[in-house]
Order: structure tokens, then C-alpha cells, then sequence
């Protein structure tokens, strides 16, 4: 407990999955926590839950004047910004030759787009009190080949290079404002249940899936899973922790087997 007592944070697509682990997590670890979605049903219902600590914002990281909003928001009501989690992300099926051009610009404007936006102003509000921590949430997906992701994929390497462009220009400067990279593999969400549903909408546009498949069912990581290497990121324990990425993942991207649950 109060391992982050006296921070700030906004945590992105906070209305359910990792943001929403995220968020109940730093409450209960002593921040103050801004938390943002498009979702204002579940993201005020959470607001409601974790009390005075928490304020929701209805946020689409797409739009760069809404940023500019939120980090407001942040600074006015609890007088500073520590922790950014750029955590708001969407998936859409596709291989390079069935993804759409709506569906890649999409998929790239909310995990890239919305990323960049959300570094650029959460640097300029950190530098003026000190420094703090941002915490860019990737993916597998930019480790390793996913065929049916294509988009996604893309928007994650955009989010991991991005990290460490950030980080080190933060160094330079001497802001003392750190910037890094989580990569999971699936995690029991919301985003990740809904896939096979996805996948079989896509099937009925024509979408074939890979035909290389691995047998059995793999383990899926909990949202805690994610939300303790979040936690870590953004507390003074990692001060020394810059421009670097923690993959989490049970070994798949590591084995040339395939790892059961």
C-alpha cells in the first residue's frame, strides 16, 4: 500500500479490461486518478465506485483538442501530472490483404495517434513539476508476426518505437520524466473475448483465417497480470527504468513450442 501516495495519473480506456485494472490498482496504492473512454456508462459507473480519488472523463484519444482537456482536467482538480497510461486501444481483424483502409486508419489512430497525443501533452505538464512516469501500453503484436492483426500490429510497433523516442528525448532534455513500453499476450478482456467474435464476422466477408493453427487452448493472463508491471512503471521503484519494454506473456514469444494453459 502507498506505493504511489501523492500521485497523479490519467489512465486511458479505464472503463473496463487493463484500464480499469489499472485504475483500481493506483487507488488503492494512494493516487489520485483521472481516468478516461469513450465508454461514459462504464467509466462513470467505475467513478462512482472508487470515490473521491477517481474522476472520470469521457476521452477519445483520437482528438488531439480532447487531450488537451484531460491533462487540464488533471492538473486544475488535483494540481499536478505524474503518471500518464496510454492504455486505450482497439483491435479489428485483418491480414494485408482483407484489412480495410477505414479499418487500419482507425486501429492506428487510437493506439498511435492517440499515444502520441498523450506523451506530447502529459510532457509539457510533467516537466513543470518535476518529472514523472508514462507508461505506453503495446503489445505482442509488435514483437512478434500476428497475420490477423495487421493494423493492430502496426499501431503497436508505432506505440513501441514512439516509446523510446519519448524517453530519450526526455533524457536529453534532463525532464526526468521516464517513458516505457508493457507488451502482453492475450489477457482476460473484454477486447480479447470479443475477437472470435471479430474473426468470424470477417470470415463472412471473406477473411480466411491462418491455416496454421496451434492445437489446445492457450492460458490467458488476468488484468492484474498487466496492472502490477503498470504499477511498477509508474512508481519511483523503476526511476532508473527508461526507454526500454517489459514483455508479458508466459514465454510465447520466446518458445518455438506452443505453451498450454
Amino acid at each position: 500500500m502507498g506505493r504511489l501516495d501523492g500521485k497523479v495519473a490519467i489512465v486511458t480506456g479505464a472503463a473496463k479490461g487493463l484500464g480499469e485494472a489499472d485504475s483500481r490498482l493506483f487507488i488503492a496504492e494512494g493516487a489520485k486518478v483521472v481516468m478516461t473512454d469513450v465508454d461514459a456508462a462504464g467509466g462513470e459507473a467505475l467513478d462512482r465506485d472508487l470515490g473521491d480519488n477517481a474522476v472520470f472523463v469521457k476521452h477519445d484519444v483520437r482528438n488531439e483538442e480532447e487531450w488537451v482537456r484531460v491533462v487540464d482536467e488533471a492538473v486544475s482538480r488535483f494540481g499536478r501530472l505524474d503518471i500518464l497510461v496510454n492504455n486505450a486501444g482497439v483491435v479489428e481483424v485483418g491480414n494485408i490483404e482483407s484489412q480495410t483502409t477505414d479499418e487500419w486508419r482507425f486501429v492506428n489512430a487510437v493506439s498511435a495517434d492517440g499515444t502520441f497525443f498523450g506523451c506530447k501533452y502529459a510532457v509539457k505538464a510533467m516537466k513543470e513539476t518535476g518529472g514523472g512516469s508514462i507508461v505506453n501500453m503495446a503489445s505482442l503484436a509488435s514483437v512478434q508476426g500476428e497475420s490477423m492483426f495487421t493494423a493492430y500490429c502496426a499501431a503497436k510497433g508505432a506505440v513501441e518505437a514512439l516509446t523510446r523516442a519519448v524517453a530519450v528525448h526526455c533524457a536529453q532534455m534532463k525532464y526526468n520524466i521516464r517513458c516505457n513500453s508493457i507488451h502482453p499476450a492475450g489477457i482476460q478482456t473484454p477486447m480479447v473475448a470479443d475477437v472470435p467474435n471479430k474473426v468470424a464476422k470477417a470470415m463472412e466477408q471473406g477473411f480466411q483465417p491462418p491455416a496454421a493453427q496451434p492445437t489446445g487452448e492457450t492460458k490467458l493472463g488476468e488484468p492484474n497480470d498487466v496492472a502490477n508491471a503498470v504499477l511498477f512503471l509508474a512508481s519511483d521503484e523503476s526511476k532508473y527504468l527508461n526507454g526500454t519494454r517489459i514483455v508479458i506473456d508466459n514465454t510465447i514469444s520466446v518458445t518455438s513450442g506452443f505453451v498450454p494453459a
